[in-house]
C-alpha cells in the first residue's frame, strides 16, 4: 500500500499545483515537467513533495498530480461538448452504416485509432519511465528538447507551405492551389490519425508536452494551427481522463484521507485553469504560432539545466 501518511501537502500547494496542472497540460510546455521543476526551483517543503517516495520509486506527489488529470479532462469535455456529442453520434452511425462517409464518423475513428497506441504504450512504460526520469535535471533537458521540437515543426511547416506555393504558381493550376491549402481534420487518413496520436507517448518523458508534440505532428500533416490544436486537445481528453481515473483508487485508500481536502481544492483549480487555457488557446491559434512557447521552453529549460546540473 502506498504510504500517503508521509505527504505534507498544504492547501496553498494544492491550489498552486492545481492551477499549474490546468494551464501546463494544455499549453505546449509540459505539465509533468513543470510539476517537477517548479517545486524544485522553490525548494524546501515544495521540493520534498517531488523527492519523497517508496523503494519502488512511487512518488505520492505524482499520484496527486495525475489525479488532477480528471479535472483537466472534464474541462476539455465541457469546452468541446458539442464536438463530443457529434463524435459519439458519428461513432454509432459508422457502426450502423459501416461507413465513414460523415465527417463526425471519420473524426470518431481518428480519435479511437489515435488513442489506442498511446494507451498501450502508457500501460507498459509509464511506471519505469517515471522511476528513471522524474528528476529536475532530466525534466529540464526534455523541456529544452520540447522547445526544439516545436521550433522544428514550425520551420518545416513554413518550408512546406513555401515549396507547395511555388509549385502551385509554377503549375498555374487550381488543383495545385487546392493542394497548398491547409487540410481539415477529417481529411486525415486513419493512418495519419494513428501517427499523430502515437506521438502523445513522448509526453511520458517529463518536459515533453503532450499537446506540443501532437500539435507539431498535426502541422506536419498540413493542418492549420487551429485544427492541429483542436485535434490535439480532443486526442488528449481520453488519455488524460484514463490516467487520472487509474490513480483515483490510490487516493481513496484509508491512509490518503489526510489529503482528500487538498485533492478536491486542487482539482477545482485545475478544472478552472484548464477551461480558461483551452478557451484562450482556441482563440490564440486562429492567427498565432508556436514560437512564443519555443522561446519559453528553451529559456526555462536551459536555465533549469544550469541550476540543477551545476548548482544542484
Amino acid at each position: 500500500m502506498c504510504d500517503y501518511a508521509r505527504v505534507d501537502l498544504t492547501y496553498l500547494q494544492a491550489v498552486v499545483i492545481g492551477l499549474l496542472q490546468g494551464v501546463t497540460e494544455l499549453f505546449p510546455i509540459s505539465s509533468l515537467g513543470h510539476s517537477i521543476l517548479v517545486p524544485a526551483w522553490i525548494g524546501g517543503e515544495w521540493q520534498s513533495l517531488v523527492t519523497q517516495g517508496d523503494s519502488s520509486g512511487h512518488t505520492p506527489f505524482l499520484a496527486f498530480v495525475v489525479a488532477l488529470h480528471v479535472a483537466t479532462a472534464l474541462a476539455l469535455i465541457v469546452f468541446y461538448w458539442r464536438d463530443w456529442v457529434a463524435v459519439i453520434r458519428g461513432f454509432f452511425w459508422s457502426l450502423s452504416h459501416r461507413s465513414l462517409g460523415r465527417s463526425e464518423a471519420r473524426l470518431a475513428w481518428l480519435l479511437i485509432i489515435g488513442t489506442i497506441p498511446v494507451g498501450v504504450i502508457g500501460l507498459l512504460l509509464e511506471k519505469p519511465l517515471r522511476v528513471l526520469f522524474s528528476t529536475p535535471l532530466v525534466a529540464a533537458v526534455f523541456l529544452t528538447l520540447n522547445g526544439l521540437v516545436l521550433l522544428t515543426a514550425e520551420l518545416l511547416r513554413r518550408r512546406q507551405t513555401i515549396l507547395a506555393g511555388r509549385a502551385a504558381r509554377a503549375a498555374g493550376s487550381r488543383a495545385e492551389a487546392r493542394g497548398v491549402a491547409a487540410r481539415r481534420i477529417d481529411d486525415l487518413s486513419l493512418g495519419e490519425g494513428a501517427l499523430i496520436g502515437t506521438t502523445q507517448a513522448l509526453a511520458l518523458l517529463p518536459g515533453i508536452s503532450r499537446s506540443g508534440v501532437t500539435i507539431s505532428a498535426g502541422l506536419l500533416r498540413r493542418l492549420d494551427h487551429e485544427s492541429a490544436a483542436r485535434f490535439a486537445f480532443m486526442l488528449a481528453t481520453p488519455v488524460i481522463l484514463a490516467a487520472g481515473v487509474l490513480k483515483v483508487p490510490d487516493l481513496l485508500q484509508p491512509d490518503a484521507r489526510g489529503i482528500m481536502g487538498q485533492v478536491i481544492v486542487g482539482s477545482i483549480c485545475a478544472f478552472v485553469a484548464a477551461f480558461a487555457a483551452v478557451a484562450f488557446l482556441s482563440r490564440y491559434f486562429h492567427t498565432r504560432t508556436l514560437y512564443p512557447f519555443v522561446i519559453y521552453c528553451v529559456v526555462v529549460g536551459v536555465a533549469s539545466i544550469i541550476r540543477f546540473g551545476f548548482f544542484g
